[in-house]
């Protein structure tokens, strides 16, 4: 159980940085170099990992890529969300994101870009912190509150603007609020210069299943403009939501 337990952290923490060196694996994970070099090699020659000898890092091999390909746990939701998606970034003219949630994360599995040169720049498959995005904070609200005390009390959360939320007892009142409301929103609070703007995506059974968000540059998004840009997110949800019920 260790030995499995240490590969799925070797392989999350390359995911997370994209690529690493031997001494990242073995100080972040608190791994003993001889077993953290036992199992990358291991990864290695199974495929899960590749390594350059020229900068001596490891990144995620062709294994690890055809392991995500099988996964469809999503595949419904993104296929429906992603032509509304589409239109939604067309009449706001900013980024539209879909995400779920995975530990303290919130996952990218769906994104429309702006069509304005300058925008937020994302991708599929990017982990961030929940506690740091309007997506995020969505998506913890999706929980019952004492599962997100839970998560969000395991580990220390990084502060990453002068605007980001670390203590856990705010974070639960800002979630709360959140639940109430329906919308969360990110006032730079990830990224110096960036707001955004997300709501939940139901299910069948009514459980939040995933979250969209509408980001966009803080200098073209007054307090109006911001509620214009939840008004019509609202509105795409809930026709993907009638879409995914039927």
């Amino acid at each position: 159980m260790k030995s499995a337990d240490r590969v799925l952290g070797i392989l999350d923490l390359v995911a997370d940085r994209g690529s690493v060196r031997f001494t990242d694996v073995v100080d972040e994970l608190q791994l003993p170099r001889s077993s953290a070099h036992g199992l990358l090699a291991t990864l290695v020659s199974r495929g899960y990992l590749d390594f350059d000898e020229a900068d001596k890092r490891y990144g995620l091999g062709l294994r690890a890529w055809l392991l995500g390909q099988a996964y469809s746990g999503h595949g419904t939701l993104e296929m429906h969300a992603r032509p509304l998606m589409e239109e939604l970034a067309a009449q706001c003219e900013e980024t539209v994101q879909l995400a779920r949630l995975d530990g303290i994360h919130n996952v990218y599995i769906g994104i429309a870009e702006s069509p304005r040169p300058m925008k937020l720049v994302s991708r599929v498959g990017s982990r961030l912190h929940a506690h740091a995005t309007g997506i995020g904070k969505v998506l913890l609200s999706g929980l019952a509150p004492e599962e997100a005390r839970r998560r969000l009390s395991a580990q220390e959360l990084p502060r990453l603007t002068d605007h980001t939320v670390v203590d856990v007892d705010d974070l639960m009142s800002l979630i709360d609020a959140v639940r109430q409301a329906g919308y969360a929103e990110d006032l730079e609070e990830y990224v110096e210069g960036c707001r955004c703007v997300a709501v939940p995506v139901h299910g069948r059974g009514g459980a939040v299943v995933a979250a969209m968000s509408v980001s966009m540059p803080t200098f073209r998004c007054d307090d109006e403009r911001a509620r214009a840009h939840l008004a019509m997110l609202r509105a795409t949800v809930a026709r993907l939501e009638r879409l995914v019920d039927e």
